[in-house]
């Protein structure tokens, strides 16, 4: 399923989310630019590889271009094709601005990149030795999901569903998140160790990571979303006339 919009109005305008977006898209455009070996060569110098950060492996000299550490954040910016690009651009336009408005523009970037630093982890820890470099946002966006699904479960979801033909239908946020997460998770459990170049572990630990950190973040004067009022009902409240006393 593809997201295309919710049914949540921003009171802000999203200058962070726009900002990732332009910035992972020019980056990629930069990518496309050096030809398939210096942009192999960039993966590695920019992508984080678990070998290195963990001291189990090296890069060569003209490859260690920054400290490994930094890798876990410069990782967020590559992608490795324009399908990976788009669906993760697309999530994030989707779902981020409603989270950035929560927790205002400095708070969201703090939260997207730790996010993008524990999806990271989740998907080093079970191969501390891993030698293939991990790149794209989709960590860090999966943790806006996971912090979507907390504030926002009741919310619709608009969707394009490919089912041999294209059509449009309208989900609860609760449910597309939900089955989203579970596929992450069963992909993770059941595929196979190397995640068929997919980092679902990442995923994962994304996504618990944006569930936990929006409860500790999040602005506590803003009362979670619980969705429009069901149909035939009225947006305004019910008010109850009194009856008239003895003076009218």
């Amino acid at each position: 399923m593809f997201p295309l919009k919710d049914d949540i109005p921003s009171r802000r305008w999203p200058i962070v989310t726009v900002g990732l977006i332009a910035s992972c898209i020019l980056i990629f455009w930069w990518q496309a630019s050096l030809g398939a070996r210096a942009g192999t060569y960039a993966v590695y110098s920019y992508g984080f590889i678990p070998a290195v950060l963990f001291g189990d492996a090296e890069l060569p000299a003209e490859l260690a271009l920054l400290p490994p550490a930094a890798t876990l954040f410069t990782s967020m910016f590559l992608h490795g094709g324009l399908m990976h690009l788009a669906g993760n651009m697309l999530y994030l336009w989707v779902f981020g601005n409603n989270i950035e408005d929560n927790l205002g523009h400095a708070r969201f970037l703090v939260f997207y990149l730790l996010c993008g630093i524990a999806a990271a982890f989740a998907q080093a820890l079970p191969d501390p030795t891993s030698e293939i470099p991990m790149i794209g946002a989709s960590g860090a966006i999966s943790g806006v999901l996971g912090a979507y699904l907390i504030l926002f479960p009741h919310a619709r979801v608009h969707v394009i569903i490919p089912f041999g033909f294209m059509f449009l239908h309208t989900i609860r946020a609760g449910w597309l998140l939900g089955l989203w997460f579970a596929f992450q998770l069963l992909s993770g459990v059941f595929g196979p160790s190397d995640g068929g170049g997919v980092a679902f572990w990442a995923h994962v630990g994304g996504f618990v990571a944006g569930m936990a950190l929006i409860l500790v973040m999040r602005d506590r004067s803003r009362r979670l979303w619980r969705g429009p009022p069901a149909r035939g009902r009225s947006w305004l409240p019910r008010v109850t006339r009194r009856r008239p006393g003895p003076w009218g």
